[in-house]
């Protein structure tokens, strides 16, 4: 007897026959001999609408309110779920993140998961029932509800088969897999039948939907393998796991793309020390994540400094920085919100020389300009402009030969 752990995203319960059709799947799965958890988001656009009614109300609400009106949304479906399931004959029973309990710390819209006790689950698995839990949402050292931030229902359910030492953890979303690249942008793309855990987080970081970056980190701490499917086929999909000497093989596993960045150029501020301290720490108090950072060389004793920031926070970034302009002393403050950062991810590159020479050239011939350059031991990412993002990756894709199954396809 295996134990499964299944999330369903919103689209996947996005109406009554999709829960019904879940509900088939989930009890389909228990018939096959398994013990099953079933981890659920809102209803398709319902956290959205959720959130819109609160900012009608007050645009400057609580995060302790928000998140006590957003993490309504899975108590509807897991309890129209688990309803579906006994339609079906079989015991179900539903657990808000409150009620397990997923214990989190108390940072309200982007909590993380401390600790799960398992032991209601346990108790309920093994009295035959099919467990259905809130993804998204847990509760706080206070007791308040907290959320996990946009698609936190796949931490969840990566933390929840940790916590019960599950034999797999099945996201189930509207996709088929993990692509070389979004079909949508390239017709080549083509689906993985597995990737390590190391490519996908750094996928999922660079702009790749399928999964939050946070629930592959968990996977990887912990050693669960993650199978990424379709809730609308039967169709194998990508196994996200531990790396293994075929993957290799592959130099480039998949282009990614992120037009949700924009860049900050800080001009003619003082080459000297405490500077960047002083830049940093003024965005990191408006609780802003920097990505890719460059200084340039100095020149008469002064120097430039770019880096991207979430495109929703640039203007905020701008107005931190002219706050403390007066203490760092800067010529000029710009940037620019029309920007995409592109990236190729490989385990094969740590053995393989010039895929940052050819990713530089195919862009060249092109007339891509790359503004900002990234690499890391599996990735290389430039910043272009958002207009070439499309072009870009189809030229990659073809570059690297993604359309074409490797061996570790086998």
């Amino acid at each position: 007897m295996a134990l499964v752990v299944q999330k369903y995203g919103g689209t996947s319960v996005g109406s009554i026959e999709r829960i019904k059709s879940v509900a088939r799947r989930v009890v389909a799965t228990k018939n096959q001999g398994n013990q099953v958890v079933v981890v659920l988001s809102a209803m398709s656009g319902e956290t959205d609408r959720l959130i819109g009614l609160a900012n009608e109300i007050n645009a400057e609400h609580s995060p302790r309110e928000h998140d006590v009106l957003v993490a309504s949304g899975e108590q509807v479906s897991i309890s129209l779920l688990a309803m579906a399931v006994e339609s079906l004959g079989e015991k179900a029973i539903s657990f808000l993140g409150s009620q397990v309990t997923i214990k989190t710390d108390s940072d309200h819209s982007r909590a993380r998961i401390k600790d799960i006790d398992g032991s209601r689950m346990q108790d309920a698995l093994a009295a035959g029932f099919i467990v259905v839990v809130a993804g998204f949402q847990g509760v706080d050292a206070e007791g308040d509800i907290t959320t996990l931030g946009r698609g936190g229902s796949d931490t969840s359910a990566v933390a929840v088969a940790t916590a019960l030492s599950a034999d797999v953890c099945e996201i189930y979303t509207d996709v088929d897999g993990v692509y070389t690249t979004d079909p949508n942008i390239c017709s080549e793309a083509r689906k993985l039948d597995k990737i390590s855990y190391d490519e996908m987080l750094e996928l999922a970081s660079l702009g790749a939907k399928v999964l939050q970056n946070r629930s592959v980190e968990f996977a990887q701490k912990y050693g669960i393998p993650i199978h990424v499917r379709s809730s609308f086929s039967d169709t194998e999909g990508t196994i996200v796991c531990k790396e293994d000497e075929s993957m290799e093989k592959a130099i480039v596993s998949g282009v990614a793309y992120n037009k949700n960045e924009a860049k900050v150029t800080i001009c003619g501020i003082p080459d000297r020390p405490g500077i960047a301290a002083a830049i940093f720490s003024a965005i990191a108090k408006e609780g802003i994540v920097v990505d890719m950072i460059i200084q340039n060389t100095s020149a008469e004793g002064l120097t430039d400094l770019t880096f991207t920031v979430p495109k929703l926070d640039y203007d905020h970034a701008l107005s931190a920085l002219e706050k403390i302009n007066q203490e760092i002393g800067a010529r000029e403050i710009n940037g620019d919100k029309n920007i995409a950062k592109v990236s190729i991810v490989g385990i094969g590159m740590r053995t393989h020389a010039s895929v940052a020479a050819r990713m530089f050239t195919v862009l060249s011939q092109e007339n891509i300009n790359i503004m900002m350059i990234s690499t890391s031991e599996i990735k290389v990412s430039c910043v272009v402009a958002e207009k070439y993002t499309e072009l870009a990756v189809r030229v990659l894709h073809q570059e690297f030969d993604l359309a074409k199954v490797t061996t570790n396809e086998s």
